[in-house]
């Protein structure tokens, strides 16, 4: 199990939105991050929809990054191109720790489209698709 701050990615407080990779199986990254009234995306004591859906990217980032081929390589940028099917049923409060997975479904060049589901005490809070585009070098 990998902390985030282990894994060489371009995020930096206050942008830090994954606390620790908890597991990386094949296509699929789960992380951990714990809710702090400070997070630059909460508000009135709730992480706010912003931060769940940088919480899905920095996820599958954290993924990517973890893959052994990549390792001690400079992390690629990546940016957010679309986001498909947003649904969130409810927001986390601060002091709740959320996990979230993230799983590829699609690869092509320097593009990914990820599922990402993001849970609280075992209930699915939110979801969404996310296209992300790499950096080319």
């Amino acid at each position: 199990m990998a902390s985030f701050k282990e894994i060489n990615l371009p995020q930096k407080p206050p942008m830090v939105m994954v606390d620790r990779i908890v597991e990386v199986i094949d296509k699929t990254t789960i992380t951990a991050f714990l809710v702090k009234d400070d997070n630059i995306f909460c508000e009135d004591g709730l992480l706010r929809e912003p931060g769940l859906i940088e919480n899905i990217a920095q996820s599958a980032a954290a993924g990517i990054a973890a893959n052994p081929a990549d390792a001690g390589e400079e992390p690629k940028l990546g940016f957010i191109g679309a986001i498909r099917e947003l649904k969130i049923s409810r927001l986390p409060k601060s002091g709740d720790e959320i996990i979230t997975s993230v799983t590829v479904t699609h690869e092509i060049l320097n593009a990914r489209v990820v599922d990402g589901k993001i849970s609280l005490k075992g209930e699915q809070i939110a979801y969404c698709e996310l296209r992300i585009f790499l950096e080319s070098r």
